[in-house]
């Protein structure tokens, strides 16, 4: 998410920190190019004038003239203006009313309201340890309480059995019942959508809210339509007054103005956004952290948190007992591809760590991406239990069958064979290494946090983020290490 907005921004500032003196036309050149770059972002006019004025007001004034090094500190303005316009602090589903607490989510039909009410209700009892029941309001949709019962069903949560003849009304009264008696803490109520917002649709979920009294109105919008996912954010908020908001799809729009947008215009906090289909692709809302991305910094935090939600602790610890004795073999590598897929991907790892946009683009136009993974788990998947503990076994009409089964060549078996040789050669020293090549061995590449970027490059990771020796991550190589859970 943010991409363009990241790649633009970058652009403008780093021709700021270039300067050793900001004059007021500097700034207004600049604050020009970044009121284009959000409005091409998609972020509503209003928001993005008075971001400008603020950002402008600041930046003109002694605080930027008086500072030794102008340029960061109006980055650091923007930084802060950019926090404040995304809602300062993270807000998270508010729980603090009596049980069952009623969680009424609602929206347009499409917008991912229903997987989003099985994201909630999985995060708040993996997380929270709450008791969570989910009910079906929407009579309209065909199959549409079919639906979140097959979604519970996954996620392990109660879903309210279905009877038919039932308005939205009687099925709302009937789950808080329902969950009351049963001793549930909360009560998600998925509504029905409509293709647009119609009066109907509003005096629906006003009866609903008056029957039921709900801790929070959570709004999902599409992150995908833009401004008009502001529009229906206003339209919902004016007439039912909506307490939070979540955006699906936000692994999609690389502008992401929809979400710098709806804070200013509602007033309503941004509780999560949806990353990708799978019930665990929700992540909390994090306005500083959210701001980082956008200005290059990064999220390790976001990064270490994901980690340790992802792995486990036992496991890694095996692995990295063989990779200090040399025994790396393809089991263990599978296990560390699929660790990166968990974690949201190559693209979604680098994402949050700082500095590395350039180095993105480098290792797409090389051809390492999240793709390149999947073939490489389908050559290892290919193999026989035998091949992948010995890999010498691996001759030519073994490496024929293996390419036939994953849809590969032999060449990149052979490119896979030379990393997990040259894998289990670094794993003996692992112990003693700092520094991220590591990561850079398990895709084909040298060291990825620095890479030749050209005559003049000067892309450094700060000091601090490449670990220590005797610090590594056993999960991948040269990371920071993480906690992890057990």
């Amino acid at each position: 998410m943010f991409d363009a907005l990241s790649d633009r921004l970058g652009s403008v500032f780093d021709r700021l920190k270039g300067k050793g003196s900001l004059s007021e036309s500097d700034v207004n050149a600049a604050m020009r190019e970044v009121r284009i770059a959000l409005l091409e972002a998609d972020v509503a006019v209003e928001v993005v004038k008075s971001f400008i004025e603020g950002v402008r007001e600041r930046a003109v004034g002694q605080e930027v003239t008086k500072s030794v090094t102008p340029g960061q500190q109006v980055i650091k303005i923007v930084n802060d203006n950019l926090i404040e316009m995304l809602g300062k602090e993270p807000a998270w589903i508010e729980l603090n009313a009596v049980p069952p607490v009623p969680i009424l989510m609602i929206g347009l039909q499409g917008s991912g309201k229903t997987t989003t009410a099985a994201k909630i209700a999985s995060r708040l009892t993996r997380r929270d340890k709450k008791k969570v029941m989910m009910a079906s309001l929407d009579v309209t949709r065909p199959a549409a309480r079919e639906q979140l019962r097959v979604l519970g069903e996954q996620i392990n949560v109660s879903t309210l059995p279905m009877a038919e003849g039932e308005t939205a009304v009687s099925i709302a009264k009937r789950a808080m019942t329902a969950s009351r008696l049963q001793g549930y803490d909360v009560v998600i109520l998925d509504t029905a959508g409509r293709v647009t917002i119609d009066q109907g649709l509003m005096d629906e979920i006003k009866q609903i809210s008056e029957i039921t009294n709900p801790a929070e109105k959570i709004l999902v919008a599409d992150a995908l339509t833009g401004q008009d996912a502001v529009t229906t954010a206003k339209n919902f908020h004016q007439n039912v007054g909506v307490t939070g908001i979540v955006l699906t799809r936000m692994d999609g729009d690389s502008r992401g103005g929809a979400a710098l947008s709806m804070r200013s215009v509602t007033g309503v906090p941004i509780k999560a956004v949806g990353t990708g289909e799978k019930l665990e692709n929700l992540e909390d809302f994090h306005p500083e952290r959210v701001a980082g991305r956008i200005l290059g910094m990064g999220d390790v935090v976001s990064l270490v948190e994901k980690a340790a939600e992802t792995i486990e602790v036992e496991e890694a610890e095996k692995i990295a007992l063989k990779m200090q004795k040399g025994q790396f073999d393809f089991n263990d590598m599978l296990k560390q591809l699929q660790q990166v897929s968990k974690m949201g991907g190559l693209g979604g790892v680098l994402a949050m760590l700082p500095g590395v946009g350039k180095l993105q683009k480098q290792m797409a136009s090389a051809g390492v991406d999240d793709k390149s993974i999947t073939r490489q788990v389908a050559i290892i998947q290919s193999m026989t239990a035998q091949e992948r503990k010995s890999p010498k076994l691996l001759n030519a009409s073994r490496k024929r069958r293996v390419a036939s089964g994953s849809g590969t060549t032999a060449q990149e078996i052979n490119r896979l064979l030379k990393q997990q040789m040259e894998m289990s050669r670094m794993m003996k020293k692992v112990g003693k290494m700092g520094g991220l090549k590591g990561l850079g061995s398990l895709f084909g590449g040298g060291d990825p946090m620095q890479p030749d970027l050209g005559q003049g490059s000067n892309l450094k990771i700060p000091e601090g983020l490449i670990n220590q020796p005797g610090q590594n991550f056993p999960g991948l190589p040269g990371l920071p290490k993480f906690p992890t859970k057990r």
